[in-house]
């Protein structure tokens, strides 16, 4: 059945349908969205966690043993992490689309198995060469779980509510990386079992439970407000109508016209400069924080270790600054205002000589970048009208944003200082705060151009089919 025929067969009367809505006292409707925060959220953030792990454990690998057993001098390290976000990069828009067109609780299982599977077989790598080859296919497979995730949780929430939830489920990045560190440091005295490396073991453990995951993750992910099982017929009801009214009744289906909409929609590369300012930072943090910790003079060991702190804080501020940013119903200056933390965090690795500012310095620069990312998903969300332009959106915007990888994979190159690493990193947050300010600018330049046009036209709620689909372009949008 379609999206839009279970809301037919869901649903009664509009008269019934207001009467059952205007039943609900704001204590119901806060418990409805709590209902369904207990029974998506664990799972997609329990995902999340699990594809970031698998992407940047290289970066724990490497110090475990790994560069010197494949022989990775030069530059072929920084290779093996960049080539993973190329096919990543390209294929999040037609993953995106297939989201649309297929079941959710069918296809992010589907990919999550794909993705597990390359992980568990990257063991077997015993060359420079198989090594990129694996991390090709680990990119190809993993590409459609962010945005994916993230297309997944606009069609449940209303947008003054996403901040907080992208938070959670985006706080599992900082997560994979706290936990990533302990799990290497313990996992790597597996050395020779099995006639493996510890760094083998690494993927390889990883790997196979991201498939037991994936599997169990077949039968209990749900795909629309509109079929969910455990929300009774008035719960569903509310919701479904909150969201109508949350997208000024804009269209859900498919038409490729929605997808060039977001295509040509300058706003999409706006967004796109100011996650890519925070994607830079995010990834050398996740890549090249234990390297960076064993420069300054500590033990692989306990670099391992001290990679942890950083993204634990993090991860406490990616929540705390998500649940504000709801409240105050505001996103780009908790964007500016976490980029500016994350500066300073670089600016203090990038002067300082001595071990233990430098390392102030990290955990500054985690804080700051990782508090940063779920405000501006919701904030690139929540200025895409249309379901399908909304997913398209949120794949050209992740998708290209993620090039920043790239970028990431080659700019620490220069030990034990790293000024060309950390002055690159504060040249793209420095990107991502400037681009932040004209956009706030020009959202706010739109909405009192809709505002006039409404108001001079007489364009008034009851209007709103005649706009259905124009997306965010619709006078009614804001």
């Amino acid at each position: 059945m379609t999206k839009e025929g279970a809301l037919h067969e869901g649903t009664n009367s509009d008269g019934d349908e207001k009467q059952i809505i205007e039943e609900l006292n704001p204590g119901e409707r806060a418990r409805i969205l709590r209902k369904i925060d207990w029974h998506l959220l664990p799972l997609v953030t329990s995902l999340f966690l699990l594809s970031f792990l698998d992407r940047v454990n290289v970066g724990n690998a490497k110090v475990a043993g790994m560069s010197t057993d494949l022989n990775l001098t030069g530059f072929k390290y920084n290779i093996a992490a960049a080539v993973l976000f190329i096919p990543y990069s390209l294929a999040e828009v037609p993953s995106n689309i297939a989201l649309k067109l297929f079941r959710p609780s069918r296809w992010i299982p589907t990919i999550m198995v794909a993705w597990g599977l390359v992980m568990t077989l990257m063991c077997l790598v015993n060359s420079f060469q198989s090594l990129v080859v694996a991390r090709l296919f680990l990119g190809l497979a993993e590409a459609g779980l962010f945005p994916g995730v993230n297309y997944y949780l606009c069609l449940w929430y209303p947008r003054s509510q996403l901040s907080k939830r992208i938070a959670i489920f985006f706080s599992a990045a900082t997560i994979a990386g706290a936990f990533g560190g302990l799990l290497a440091y313990g996992i790597e005295y597996m050395e020779g079992v099995g006639g493996l490396h510890g760094w083998q073991w690494i993927f390889c453990l990883e790997g196979i439970v991201t498939v037991l995951v994936a599997f169990l993750s077949f039968f209990l992910m749900y795909d629309y407000p509109e079929t969910a099982k455990f929300l009774t017929e008035s719960e569903r009801v509310y919701i479904v109508n909150m969201l109508k009214e949350d997208a000024n009744n804009l269209s859900t289906h498919y038409h490729i016209r929605f997808v060039l909409q977001a295509m040509k929609d300058y706003k999409t590369y706006v967004q796109t400069l100011i996650y890519i300012g925070l994607v830079v930072p995010g990834y050398a943090i996740a890549l090249f924080s234990p390297t960076i910790i064993n420069d300054l003079g500590y033990s692989a060991a306990n670099a391992q270790l001290l990679s942890v702190p950083p993204f634990v804080l993090g991860c406490i501020a990616t929540i705390l600054v998500g649940i504000k940013s709801d409240q105050h119903n505001l996103r780009g200056p908790y964007i500016i205002g976490g980029a500016f933390v994350s500066l300073v965090g670089y600016i203090l690795l990038y002067c300082s000589v001595q071990a233990g500012p430098s390392y102030a310095g990290a955990c500054l620069a985690a804080l700051g970048v990782f508090s940063t990312v779920a405000v501006d998903l919701a904030w690139m969300i929540s200025n895409a009208g249309g379901d399908l332009k909304r997913g398209v959106v949120i794949a050209i915007v992740i998708g290209l944003g993620n090039l920043g990888g790239i970028c990431s994979s080659f700019i620490y190159i220069d030990p034990p200082r790293y000024h060309i690493g950390h002055g690159t990193v504060m040249a793209f947050l420095s990107l991502s705060i400037l681009m932040s300010m004209f956009a706030m600018w020009d959202y706010n330049r739109l909405n009192k151009k809709k505002e006039t046009q409404c108001r001079e036209e007489n364009i008034t709620d009851d209007r709103r089919d005649e706009f259905r689909d124009m997306g965010d372009a619709s006078p009614l949008f804001r």
